[in-house]
């Protein structure tokens, strides 16, 4: 599960108790699953979610990749609704891009995961994999960082991991309640508040065998 801030929402399934998805909350589909579930792709959506508007060239300075290669992922991603043209912004020369919505999720993840196409079955797992990847490389990243942060910050982050026995409807009781919780919190700070900064989420729960 994934982007619970800005850059942004990955929401795995519509669980129990949770509030219907907010309109800036795409809900994908296997063709918009296939246009999507590619790294470079996944990263490009991420961040015109998290910086906003930008062109090919500073999009490819910012993640290393070729403008050549960007462009033609751009165009996929706008081929597929989650990016758009911003035309007052841009030129003959370059194009300007914005994100569509604000996140995406999944309305039945076991429609994807059990499909009977194995395209989509691939998408899921190319898509799924690059999710985890993010998460690591972010978690990664802090911890290489974190010095650099002021001591208030450096006492308020966490990395904990539980061992709960739990049946498939609590386990969705739990993440369902732990969405709302973070939902809660998302416009707890003002906009100008000196302190307020991105601050990402990951939630992990998967079952473990008992043996």
């Amino acid at each position: 599960m994934q982007r619970l801030l800005c850059k942004e929402m990955v929401a795995l399934a519509t669980l129990p108790g949770m509030t219907e998805p907010q309109p800036a909350v795409h809900s994908l589909d296997a063709r918009s699953l296939r246009g999507l579930a590619h790294p470079l792709r996944m990263r490009l959506l991420a961040a015109l979610r998290e910086h906003g508007p930008a062109t090919a060239t500073k999009l490819a300075a910012r993640l290393g990749e070729s403008s050549a290669s960007v462009s033609y992922h751009l165009r996929q991603l706008g081929a597929h609704g989650f990016i758009a043209e911003v035309p007052e912004r841009g030129t003959t020369r370059e194009r300007w891009w914005r994100a569509e919505h604000r996140g995406h999720r999944f309305d039945r993840l076991e429609d994807f995961l059990e499909s009977p196409d194995p395209e989509v079955r691939g998408a899921m797992g190319v898509f799924l994999n690059e999710v985890a990847a993010v998460h690591a490389r972010e978690l990664d990243g802090w911890l290489a960082d974190s010095s650099e942060w002021s001591q208030e910050w450096r006492r308020s982050w966490d990395l904990s991991d539980f061992t709960l026995r739990l049946t498939p409807e609590l386990a969705r009781e739990l993440v369902g309640r732990a969405h709302e919780l973070v939902q809660s919190y998302r416009d707890r700070a003002a906009d100008d508040e000196a302190q307020a900064v991105p601050v990402r989420i990951h939630l992990h729960a998967f079952p473990r065998p008992t043996s």
